[in-house]
């Protein structure tokens, strides 16, 4: 089977090292088109054996994007298309039935409430992303809570399927050596109590509530700000308002998979932390908070759907906070007093192993070819116990190089 993902950008981001994960484990041949934007995850993919291929889009409205991509899965010959993120789905589904591919697979990775892609949600994305979704044969939604917002909007029952993110367990098990590593290339003192933050520096991310609580614990406890984004000259201005500045560490980017750049991977990051908060309170998945469980973390979150959709009993230390600072210090001072866990993997963490995630998503795949009316096979009821070890990624004949169909290498990449 050859498939081709279209990916609005391959910059850093959760969206994009999914991608790059799943792709590891999924069983057909694949290759990518980036929009815009072919930045770290492109040159990962390409040095995992990946065909990348640079679109060139200057923007949003970039209509000329439109007969380049058609020309270009013409020539690729492919039995499915699948799309990733807001623009991709809506250039990404016309191109494919213009080039006369019938089997178009969309991923929703963030669908929130009241934002798409940290983007807010208006009635003129809803109608243009609603009328590219009947274009597809089937919308995945990475949680139960992401499915609910899409029948909402108006995306028909049938059409959608459960397709949650993936983890890779064995790379984020707890490593002491890691852990004391990472440490010292941050410069944390050692007996530093260390809460840790992942994510876009977005305002809904509201990170500057960890900032503002840290403000309210010991001299020892430090925030590890893992990510980039536009909020981050605000949150350095917060932490030296609230006295914090010299306890804060941002990181920037890190990507998933060790690339051998400079920096440690998310990982070692996640090794290094003793405590993981997610204060944000729109979440589609909560991909972050799920790799800090299988880091073996506490977690703290205000909206998890990958946490909220399954048993407490499997959750380990996972424990919902709703409020502000206040609120924050409080569950950060009294996780903290109960003492450090083992760094054991609690049974949520297996329920996302992203070798069960290719498996699900091979069977979307499997009922889009197979025609109008049909579903995959069975419900996706992650396994009540650790699955088996996955399997070594399927090698991939295309080029390890990123290639472009425009005569500019790069663009910036503008709003989704």
């Amino acid at each position: 089977m050859r498939v081709l993902h279209i990916i609005t950008g391959l910059g850093v981001g959760g969206a994009e090292q999914q991608l790059r994960l799943l792709l590891r484990h999924l069983p057909a041949d694949c290759e990518v088109v980036t929009l815009t934007n072919p930045g770290a995850v492109a040159d990962g993919l390409a040095a995992d054996g990946v065909r990348v291929t640079h679109l060139g889009m200057h923007g949003n409205r970039d209509l000329t994007a439109l007969p380049r991509l058609v020309r270009l899965i013409r020539a690729g010959r492919y039995d499915l298309v699948h799309t990733h993120l807001y623009r991709a789905c809506v250039y990404g589904r016309l191109a494919a039935r213009l080039a006369g591919v019938r089997a178009v697979v969309a991923t929703e990775h963030s669908l929130g409430d009241t934002q798409m892609e940290g983007r807010r949600l208006t009635a003129g994305v809803r109608a243009l992303y609603l009328a590219g979704e009947r274009l597809g044969s089937a919308t995945v939604a990475v949680s139960a809570a992401v499915a609910d917002r899409l029948k909402r909007w108006g995306v028909p029952a049938p059409r959608i399927q459960v397709v949650p993110n993936g983890i890779d367990l064995d790379g984020f098990r707890f490593d002491a050596g890691r852990r004391a590593a990472t440490r010292r290339r941050l410069g944390l003192p050692e007996d530093a109590f260390v809460v840790g933050g992942i994510g876009r520096l977005a305002p809904g991310k509201r990170f500057d509530v960890l900032v503002r609580a840290l403000a309210r614990l010991p001299e020892d406890c430090w925030l590890l700000l893992v990510g980039g984004g536009p909020e981050e000259h605000l949150l350095r201005r917060t932490a030296q308002e609230a006295g914090v500045a010299g306890r804060v560490l941002f990181t920037g980017e890190r990507p998933y998979i060790a690339d051998g750049s400079a920096g440690p991977d998310l990982p070692s990051l996640t090794s290094a932390m003793d405590l993981f908060a997610s204060p944000s309170a729109d979440e589609a998945f909560g991909l972050a908070a799920v790799e800090a469980l299988a880091s073996g973390l506490p977690v703290l979150y205000a909206a998890c759907p990958a946490i909220e959709d399954l048993p407490p009993s499997e959750t380990g230390g996972a424990r919902r906070v709703r409020g502000g600072p206040e609120e924050y210090a409080r569950a950060i001072a009294e996780a903290r007093a109960a003492g450090p866990g083992p760094r054991t993997v609690p049974r949520a963490a297996h329920r996302y192993s992203i070798s069960r995630s290719a498996a699900r998503l091979m069977d979307v795949y499997a009922a889009a070819l197979s025609g109008p009316g049909a579903s995959p096979r069975g419900a996706f009821l992650p396994a009540p116990s650790p699955p088996a070890s996955p399997a070594a990624p399927a090698a991939s004949p295309a080029s390890s190089s990123v290639s472009s169909v425009s005569s500019a290498s790069s663009f910036g990449a503008s709003p989704s």
